[in-house]
């Protein structure tokens, strides 16, 4: 559950962000998949109306920015367990935020490892399908 709404509450928030400041469909569809790795971002986003290069550049961005404010932001707000913290930053900040949680803990980087696995393929099978149904 906690995979399904964050995956979504990222999404939506990404695109609409974009589309607030002006951004064409193009952008919109290559930003689309941001949260998930290289491969699958560049695959759904060529997919769905987007360039693929630029969803790369787009989960580049976003990889490093999560893995450098996400745990102090997580900190901040008072998420401590090592789990809750492996799977924000597995679920938003793919392999890069994976990699930071290795150096947390263990349990942390299991949980990010597993997040960034289930994160990808839900936005493999499902954004697809959901702009299908949306356009």
């Amino acid at each position: 559950l906690t995979l399904l709404v964050g995956g979504v509450v990222a999404t939506v928030l990404g695109v609409s962000l974009a589309w607030w400041f002006g951004a064409d469909s193009i952008m919109l569809m290559s930003m689309a998949p941001k949260s998930v790795t290289s491969p699958i971002a560049m695959l759904v986003a060529s997919q769905i109306g987007g360039i693929a290069a630029l969803a790369a550049v787009f989960v580049m961005i976003t990889g490093v920015i999560g893995a450098m404010l996400g745990p102090s932001l997580l900190r901040l707000c008072g998420v401590r367990h090592h789990a809750a913290v492996g799977m924000a930053l597995g679920m938003t900040a793919h392999a890069v935020g994976t990699a930071r949680a290795m150096q947390e803990s263990e349990e942390c980087g299991a949980f990010a490892a597993l997040a960034m696995s289930l994160m990808g393929m839900l936005t493999a099978v499902l954004l697809p399908l959901a702009i299908i149904f949306l356009v």
